[in-house]
């Protein structure tokens, strides 16, 4: 099971486990606190794209299509976290206050569309 949650949001045990999917580690964390079990910066959508969706609404299927986009040409860590997958829980950890329309959301749906076409 995919799982969201803030990074702000205190961490428990049915978070299985927790990988951050910022490109920027957030302000004020140490990894303790965080309770990241992997970062994988690598799988959060380009800064290119990070700026131009500025959490902006009424730009999120614009954004979802183009991100993934940028999913399917970044394979190698999509099946990392794949792989995570098929060994138990994964909470998607993000810092976005719009809990929403942020990269974490748009991943999740990526990971379980993709799972379907499987």
């Amino acid at each position: 099971m995919v799982r969201l949650k803030r990074v702000y949001d205190e961490p428990s045990k049915e978070d299985g486990k927790r990988v951050l999917v910022e490109r920027l580690w957030p302000r004020g964390f140490t990894k303790e606190a965080a309770a990241v079990d992997l970062w994988l910066k690598d799988v959060a959508p380009s800064t290119e794209l990070r700026k131009w969706f500025d959490h902006d609404p009424g730009k999120w299927e614009d954004f979802t299509r183009q991100y993934w986009e940028e999913l399917r040409r970044k394979e190698g860590i999509v099946n990392l976290l794949r792989g995570e997958l098929e060994q138990g829980d994964v909470t998607l950890v993000y810092s976005s206050r719009d809990e929403t329309h942020n990269a974490a959301a748009a991943l999740k749906s990526y990971l379980e569309r993709s799972r379907v076409h499987a």
